[in-house]
């Protein structure tokens, strides 16, 4: 029992393949743990956005290690890591890039928990070589090319004494073979194969940052794909493909050509809401870059809205302007004890179809949805109603455009404006942004609403017109409508994508087509 009780006590390290570079690769297991991790430690290659998954409270540790002799930490280090903090009693996970027992050193870290007592588990990982080929439209088995394929490490020097890789048999053993880590050896390899019976006209492919959006991948042959590599200056990582089965990759890349493939493009969405947008982006192969300019934050009091809650069967009809709205409405309305039974008086309108759709998530079907999803299509189709002498109520944040409102005034309603919620800018982006629009590493932006314009132009800071365009030289801007729209004219700048429709899909949709227009343009 005594044993029992003290291994209870003690911490746990899962060894977690990351996946080769996309985050959506990642196991359900392995996302699991990550949610559950109270230490992670983790690699150069496990990718930045699985980080999402751990808990706000969790220790971070970075034992990035790159090429040469850029270490964060030595192996030894991270051994001892993993180690003191099982010891210490926390759950550890150790994400790892790939799979971890494939070139991952997995199996030398747990010997060192095996000789300290420390529990452990092994989650695999989407190992970079198939998932290399893969992307790159290479199958590293076919019926008919090949039935063998052989995973070889490049970063020892062929040839030296004492090899572990007896390249005389490798050279015609397999059909295809995929080496890791070899780009710094890689006229080495190449001469090796050839010089123990490997065609020198055999095609081989060179895959750089695998399933990611900044994928390379050059092709040639045996006697020329080290001049091709070193004419494209290939860097690590990337993994080296040799066989037969290259050649299928003209038939069957799919991962590069899709349309947004190579396009870095900013989303401007809260990071509550941005997940729609970016998921449909990057479905179309964009890098999607994350630069929130609005958090939506309660507000200290709810003293107003408390009032109107309590005579909610005065209205007439309640105005949704957004997805925000309905969400702190409802939680409070929630928080007083009170349920959607409440609204059983009012008419509800809704500005657009998400929004709409969001209030069935409580039980609300909207009465009224506009044709065009703007405060001014609502306030046309309320006129057509009729509201001269109607009670309505606006819950929205504690700053926005007062069109609605006014307009329904002026048409005899009574309307009273209650906030629910707030906008503010986030902190800690302004370098980010800034640094990656100086280095042109930005193609697109996107404004779903005016407030997101207004906020990443405070963000930016550019110190006058002349600066701000030189900032945004040569990106393209997307707003969803035509009051985001007009929000980015009004500030000297112009806008190149504009739905018909002012909704996500359609805004994902727009985007798509102008690439498509721009590359049939050439």
């Amino acid at each position: 029992m005594e044993q029992q009780s003290k291994n209870r006590q003690q911490g746990k390290v899962y060894l977690v393949g990351a996946g080769p570079g996309d985050p959506g690769l990642i196991t359900l297991r392995g996302k699991y743990l990550l949610e559950r991790a109270e230490v992670l430690v983790y690699d150069y290659l496990a990718s930045p956005k699985l980080l999402k998954y751990v808990p706000k409270g969790a220790t971070l540790i970075y034992a990035g290690k790159k090429g040469g002799s850029k270490h964060t930490h030595t192996q030894e280090e991270i051994n001892q890591m993993l180690v003191d903090w099982a010891l210490a009693g926390k759950t550890v996970v150790r994400l790892k890039g790939g799979d971890p027992f494939i070139f991952g050193r997995g199996g030398e870290e747990l010997e060192e928990l095996v000789k300290a007592g420390v529990p452990f588990e092994v989650v695999p990982g989407v190992t970079s070589a198939t998932a290399a080929a893969t992307y790159a439209g290479i199958p590293i088995t076919h019926r008919g090319y090949t039935a063998s394929v052989s995973f070889i490490t490049g970063h020892e020097e062929p040839g030296k004494e004492n090899s572990n890789i007896d390249w005389s048999k490798l050279a015609t053993g397999a059909g295809t073979l995929v080496i890791y880590m070899g780009i710094k050896n890689l006229p080495i390899i190449v001469s090796n194969l050839i010089e123990h019976g490997r065609d020198p006209k055999t095609p081989v492919a060179v895959v750089r940052w695998a399933s990611t959006p900044e994928q390379e991948t050059v092709v040639g042959t045996l006697e020329t794909i080290a001049a091709r590599v070193e004419e494209e200056d290939i860097k690590p990582p990337a993994l080296i493909i040799v066989g037969e089965v290259v050649s299928l990759r003209d038939s069957l890349n799919w991962f590069e050509k899709r349309m947004l493939f190579g396009k870095r493009i900013v989303v401007t969405r809260t990071r509550e809401q941005a997940s729609e947008l970016v998921t449909a982006l990057e479905g179309y192969g964009a890098e999607c870059l994350e630069y929130s300019t609005i958090q939506v934050e309660p507000l200290s009091s709810y003293a107003i809205l408390d009032e109107e809650l309590d005579r909610l069967n005065e209205y007439h009809w309640i105005l949704f302007s957004s997805i925000n709205g309905v969400q702190y409405f409802f939680d409070r309305l929630y928080a007083r004890g009170l349920d959607a039974r409440t609204l059983k008086g009012p008419h509800v309108a809704a500005v657009g179809r998400a929004t709409a759709d969001f209030l069935l998530h409580y039980g609300i079907v909207a009465d009224l949805i506009p044709k065009t999803f703007t405060a001014e299509g609502m306030a046309q189709s309320l006129l057509d109603f009729g509201v001269e002498g109607r009670n309505i109520l606006i819950p929205r944040a504690t700053k926005a455009r007062e069109f609605l409102p006014e307009t329904l005034r002026g048409a005899g309603a009574q309307v009273t404006v209650v906030p629910v919620y707030q906008n503010v800018v986030p902190q800690g982006c302004k370098e980010k942004v800034r640094s990656a629009l100086e280095l042109g590493r930005i193609d697109m932006i996107t404004f779903t609403s005016s407030s997101t314009v207004t906020n990443f132009l405070t963000m930016i800071d550019a110190a006058g017109p002349d600066e701000l365009r030189n900032l945004l030289a040569g990106v393209k801007i997307a707003a969803i409508g035509p009051i985001t729209a007009k929000t980015v004219t009004d500030n000297g700048l112009s806008v190149d994508v504009q739905p018909e429709t002012f909704t996500i899909p359609e805004l994902v949709h727009a985007i798509v087509e102008y690439y498509e227009t721009d590359k049939a343009r050439g």
